[in-house]
């Protein structure tokens, strides 16, 4: 086998359609000022990976603390990264009640990869969130 097959296969695979996010990577997340933050929201996801993590962004501080999210991000959020060595834990209902689920750092570009319960995912669903950084 030459020495050559690797490097190609390596090469193949990261051509492939689907094999790479457009969502920034996790420790990417920060201000242009350089500050750190907790997890970025988005409001598009698409069946295909390298376009998820689209359209309007909410981007959270250590600390966001949102049992009621503003009006028009309310079951909204379709993809979301967490930032390293944070977590960001959601629920499905205003006033942190319903179904609840933590994402630890990393980017989840299509939400509805995610059950919630039987029949639901986390796509559209979020509707209040707490994000920490330890």
């Amino acid at each position: 086998m030459s020495p050559l097959c690797p490097l190609l296969l390596a090469l193949a695979l990261a051509a492939v359609p689907g094999g790479r996010a457009a969502c920034p990577a996790p420790a990417d997340l920060k201000k242009p000022d350089g500050t750190r933050t907790c997890a970025r929201l988005y409001d598009k996801s698409d069946p295909y990976y390298q376009n998820c993590c689209g359209g309007a962004q909410l981007s959270l501080e250590p600390g966001a603390d949102l049992p009621f999210l503003p009006s028009d991000w309310t079951n909204v959020a379709s993809s979301l990264v967490v930032a390293p060595r944070c977590e960001i834990t959601v629920w499905s209902l205003r006033g942190k009640a319903g179904k609840t689920r933590k994402f630890s750092a990393g980017a989840y570009p299509r939400l509805e990869e995610f059950r919630k319960g039987i029949f639901g995912d986390w796509s559209n669903t979020i509707a209040s969130l707490y994000c920490r950084c330890y």
